[in-house]
């Protein structure tokens, strides 16, 4: 399979020129009008990868774009958030039917530089999401954050002054708690999709918790069932979260505790050999967690069954 080139877009300067826009009114910041842009030739042949934060809704877009494993279509009320030096790849439709709309905000991390901001963007998990999950957003939702767009348009095409950096810093403040909030609630509301990964997740677990994974490779990590699921590790946190109320950590330390107790009760095996079957290195570090759970040790545990 042919390797495709990987090619780095380090300025939002960069991207306009790119995409046959004029020169940003600001170099570290931008809001672009979807419809506008122009794509190079050999962007289907091409991984992308831009130094900066993008945040989008596309309508329209005729193409698809591939992350991973995962590829999206663009059609109606989907945002889009993807930070720096993520990789992706743009697939345009050879036969486009609809007309293009929307914005795409460009953000350079430098315009974040010594503000609140520049901490705390990291800590919005669905940055990672771009990989793995888009944002559904109502009409409603779709308004309120359009509202939020235009404000930041309008105040980095205004004349800067020295209250303009902290007011559009405020704006994308509103925009992600905003976005936090519309996630929030798609956990919720696409509850088929939602439960279709919590019956994935079951089986991902039995199958691992069944295998011989368990005692050549130790407990699964929460990366290793997040990839098994082809979604990201704090999108999962954050559904299961929401549904359950628990971690995926703590997910995957039910389902031992479950194996345990069933070998436990089953069986005549000693508990370092149940430990050791468990993936457990140290019998120590398996009783002192099965005691925090199941609120037993695991011979008291046993004991009860006599």
């Amino acid at each position: 399979m042919e390797q495709r080139p990987t090619r780095r877009i380090k300025t939002i300067s960069e991207f306009h020129r790119l995409r046959g826009l004029s020169q940003p009114a600001h170099p570290l910041i931008s809001v672009v009008d979807y419809a506008k842009i122009q794509r190079p030739v050999d962007i289907s042949e091409t991984n992308w990868v831009f130094n900066f934060y993008q945040i989008s809704i596309k309508r329209g877009m005729n193409a698809k774009l591939r992350y991973g494993q995962q590829e999206y279509d663009f059609d109606d009320g989907v945002a889009f958030f993807a930070s720096p030096n993520q990789v992706f790849r743009i697939e345009p439709d050879p036969h486009p039917t609809t007309k293009r709309s929307g914005w795409i905000l460009l953000v350079h991390p430098d315009f974040l530089w010594n503000t609140s901001l520049a901490k705390t963007i990291k800590q919005y998990a669905f940055f990672e999401y771009s990989v793995n999950e888009a944002l559904w957003l109502s009409k409603k939702e779709e308004a309120t954050i359009n509202s939020i767009i235009q404000n930041i348009q309008e105040e980095h095409l205004s004349n800067i002054d020295k209250f303009s950096k902290q007011i559009i810093v405020s704006q994308i403040e509103s925009l992600l708690s905003y976005s936090e909030r519309f996630y929030n609630r798609q956990f919720i509301t696409r509850e088929k999709s939602n439960h279709q990964i919590l019956e994935r997740l079951e089986k991902v677990l039995t199958s691992y918790f069944d295998s011989d994974d368990l005692v050549l490779k130790g407990l699964p990590s929460v990366e290793y069932i997040a990839g098994a699921l082809n979604i990201s590790t704090k999108y999962l946190s954050g559904l299961l979260k929401v549904l359950t109320g628990q971690s995926t950590q703590q997910h995957i330390h039910d389902k031992l505790i479950e194996k345990a107790k069933e070998k436990l009760s089953t069986t005549n095996l000693s508990v370092s050999e149940i430990a050791y079957e468990l993936g457990f290195e140290h019998s120590q570090s398996f009783s002192k967690l099965f005691k925090a759970k199941a609120k037993l040790s695991p011979l008291e545990f046993r004991a009860s069954f006599n």
